[in-house]
């Protein structure tokens, strides 16, 4: 749904709140979470008039369920102005107002929160960033200094204090403040890597060769640690060792763009520029390497608010903003993951990443038409793009558009490294062609598939469902499905394979016990409820081969089967030939000996 939908959700919650009288409760249910296509704004001055403090709280809580952070901060703050001493939604409108990176909005509601409760760590932290950033050094270490509690705040409160001590001019006092933090053992990674940038801004380049040396020994797979020590080597060694440095990280992180964008312009005699220029931009890689690695950890709530900050202090940091993207994917946000790569700087290396990752989020919100024109124009640009046409091949596989996704994954292995291909290339390509009925090409596929990943559990599923489900290869198939399921008992797709194999080749018994094991993994599945109700038409269960055809019709099957289930519902299934119901009588013999 869009916005204006989900906001008139909300309003009606709310507004039915404050027709009965409902306060605001801790113990009040959230709302169920929605999902909506990609088109959400703020709600208007219209949505929020006339609202009550309970109706507007109740409001911002639905939205943050759903983690939209701006609707939850301007409803909150709606809350707020109706009732301005209720310190709970003052709290609650400003962590949103963070969130959303809402930070002028942040910064008025982080002084309020700091005249009632001088403790508060988050909103000190605001104060600090915000002073750094308006070049007030001496006020942004007060503030930064009295944020810290624990090992992540203690090192961010840290880095960002000493950046704010450096733009005051104390580089030395700067550098001391990260030498005499002790803490867990990944400290010293972020304290060689910012000790050496502060020696850069200082142009005290000898000093900072030393940090990023023992930085890059410290890991050598840190892409920002090779790009910082690549830069300083460019300029104060030369171009033979920054390249020989940066050739080194693509073994082990082949065609990073940014690392081609470096060799690119050593190649062409540049040196390149120190990786930070001034202290904002070195607080905001602070903000941005720990708030990445958080994403990394599953520290989402505290990870938002570093990347936000970061990119409160520089807007257009490229990894900040790929960051951001990524954690709102992993919370299944792609609708805001999709105005994050919207705002990636057209210069950057990063950009056609962004575009890439940027239609996928489109297409998952239904506005495929725009995903395909960005994926082409990717293509267009570099018709050798391996990344961009394996995800408008994937675009196209999920769209059903088989002929084109079969010619666009033929692009993909043609593009791609020809001594060997990823296995997945074929794979897909095979899905295509089986599903546009050239079973020879699909099956020449998915064999090669094979051939480059053995084992592969998805690949030996669909290979020898296939052989099955054809008649074909019966043992050899039946015995690919099993190896399946013995690398993925969980998955209920291919339980579900199994299962139907089963059923295939006459064996309902243990078509019966398999299809009802996929059940339990995949209960709203509608294929999967259609499989079960025919294995238990075959043993007799009608009433029960009814309601699963009945639940697999409610579960919303695809249009060509929507037809073949009400069928069955209305007549069950028809009798087998007599060949096929004596064979099944004589396996059921077979499972129990006689």
């Amino acid at each position: 749904m869009n916005f204006q939908t989900r906001s008139s959700r909300a309003v009606r919650i709310a507004a039915v709140a404050a027709l009965v009288g409902l306060a605001p409760a801790a113990g009040f249910a959230e709302p169920t979470p929605t999902i909506d296509n990609g088109l959400s704004s703020y709600p208007t001055a219209r949505d929020l008039q006339g609202l009550s403090p309970a109706g507007s709280y109740l409001a911002a809580r639905h939205a943050s369920a759903d983690r939209d952070a701006g609707v939850a901060a301007s409803f909150y703050r709606a809350a707020l102005r109706l009732n301005p001493k209720n310190n709970d939604l003052l709290d609650r409108a400003f962590i949103s107002s963070v969130a959303d990176g809402e930070m002028e909005e942040a910064v008025k509601l982080a002084g309020k929160i700091l005249a009632i409760d001088k403790t508060n760590r988050v909103a000190r932290l605001v104060e600090g960033v915000h002073a750094l950033k308006q070049k007030k050094y001496t006020a942004a270490q007060q503030h930064i200094n009295q944020s810290v509690r624990g090992p992540i705040t203690d090192l961010v409160a840290t880095l960002l204090s000493s950046y704010a001590m450096q733009g005051a001019g104390n580089t030395s006092a700067a550098l001391a403040n990260i030498d005499k933090l002790t803490g867990p053992e990944w400290y010293p990674i972020f304290k060689n890597l910012h000790a050496g940038l502060i020696d850069e801004l200082a142009n005290r380049q000898k000093d900072a060769g030393v940090r990023f040396e023992a930085a890059y020994k410290l890991d050598d797979t840190a892409l920002r640690i090779v790009d910082a020590y690549g830069r300083w080597l460019s300029r104060n060694k030369g171009p033979t060792e920054a390249t020989a440095l940066f050739e080194t990280f693509s073994t082990k992180v082949p065609r990073h763009p940014m690392v081609l964008d470096a060799l690119k312009d050593l190649k062409a005699g540049k040196k390149l520029p120190a990786q930070i220029d001034t202290p904002q931009a070195g607080a905001a890689e602070a903000l941005y390497g720990i708030g990445s690695s958080l994403t990394r950890r599953g520290g989402e709530d505290l990870a938002l608010i570093y990347l936000q900050l970061a990119l409160y202090l520089q807007p257009t940091h490229p990894l900040a903003l790929l960051s951001l993207a990524d954690l709102y994917e992993s919370v299944k946000k792609p609708q805001f993951a999709i105005k994050v790569y919207e705002r990636m700087p057209a210069n950057s290396p990063l950009k056609r990443n962004a575009q890439i990752q940027l239609a996928t989020d489109l297409d998952s919100v239904e506005r495929t038409d725009e995903a395909v024109k960005i994926l082409e124009d990717v293509v267009a640009s570099d018709a050798k793009d391996t990344e961009a046409l394996t995800a408008l091949g994937n675009i196209q596989r999920a769209r059903k558009k088989f002929d084109d996704c079969s010619e666009t994954y033929t692009k993909a292995i043609d593009s791609s490294d020809a001594s060997k291909p990823s296995w997945v290339l074929f794979y897909f390509r095979g899905i295509c062609e089986e599903r546009s009925k050239r079973w020879p090409k699909a099956e020449a596929d998915l064999k090669k598939a094979l051939e480059l990943q053995p084992e592969q559990a998805h690949v030996l599923n669909y290979l020898g469902y296939s052989w099955v489900d054809k008649g074909m290869n019966l043992p050899e198939g039946m015995a690919m499905i099993r190896r399946a399921v013995e690398q993925r008992p969980d998955d209920g797709y291919i339980v579900d394979s199994l299962g139907w194999a089963y059923y295939r080749i006459g064996d309902y018994d243990n078509a019966v016990k398999t299809l009802e094991r996929a059940i339990d993994l995949k209960p709203e599945d509608p294929t999967i409820n259609d499989h079960l109700g025919d294995a238990y038409w075959r043993v007799g269960r009608t009433l029960e081969a009814k309601y699963q055809w009945t639940h697999a019709r409610d579960l919303k099957p695809e249009a060509e089967e929507l037809p073949k289930i009400e069928e069955k519902i209305a007549n069950g299934l028809p009798d087998l030939p007599p060949g096929e119901a004596a064979a099944s009588v004589d396996k059921k013999k077979d499972d129990k000996g006689g």
